[in-house]
């Protein structure tokens, strides 16, 4: 079934957030490229996710309507919470320990997951219509670059997701990925947001 066409309208973003709530898979503009976006709660809707972009095994980050959501999954800590005030909203994805027990599809059972509260208002009206939260990796085939268009979207990935939420066209780059472990910061993709002195660059995630 090819996915049905939405725009960004409060009516539009209903219709999608009903989508996610029951199970289904939805791309949507965020301020860095298109994004595919399920219910992270839901372990099915997670799979098929995985399913529609050929995913290998890797976790999958959630963004979040607000800092408060973003800090009732992950542990962020003193120095993860200066980066949040400092770049959220934004493009900085914050990957840190996790509080509350999550599908393990979505994080491969790593206890860590990465979190981030976009600026753009599409994204965050989505997140807040499912509930806080709305799984964000990016809207593309695995190893095929990141759409940046609805249409992108809907050659990449038209007959395998439920909705396409048209938004224009991005031009951002990918957001910037940092683990935060304490007072340890390792930046694991370089991206959209500078990282700062002293944090290290081992690990990229490219």
């Amino acid at each position: 079934m090819k996915a049905i066409s939405l725009g960004t309208d409060p009516r539009s973003l209903e219709v999608a957030s009903t989508m996610v709530k029951e199970g289904g898979v939805v791309a949507f503009p965020t301020d860095t490229v298109y994004g595919l976006g399920c219910d992270p709660f839901d372990a099915a809707a997670v799979v098929r996710l995985i399913e529609a972009k050929e995913r290998e095994s890797k976790p999958i980050p959630v963004l979040c309507a607000s800092e408060e959501d973003a800090a009732k999954l992950v542990e962020l800590g003193p120095r993860g919470l200066e980066l949040v005030r400092r770049y959220w909203p934004g493009a900085l994805t914050i990957v840190a320990r996790l509080r509350v027990e999550l599908p393990e599809v979505l994080n491969q059972g790593s206890g860590w997951l990465g979190v981030r509260v976009p600026a753009d208002e599409t994204a965050l009206s989505l997140a807040r219509g499912c509930g806080g939260y709305i799984t964000g990796t990016s809207a593309n085939l695995s190893g095929h670059p990141s759409c940046r268009s609805a249409q992108e979207v809907a050659n990449s990935l038209g007959d395998r997701i439920d909705a396409i939420i048209d938004g224009g066209v991005r031009t951002g780059s990918e957001s910037t990925v940092l683990r935060v472990d304490g007072e340890s910061v390792e930046v694991l993709r370089r991206g959209s947001v500078a990282f700062e002195p002293g944090i290290k660059r081992e690990s990229f995630d490219r």
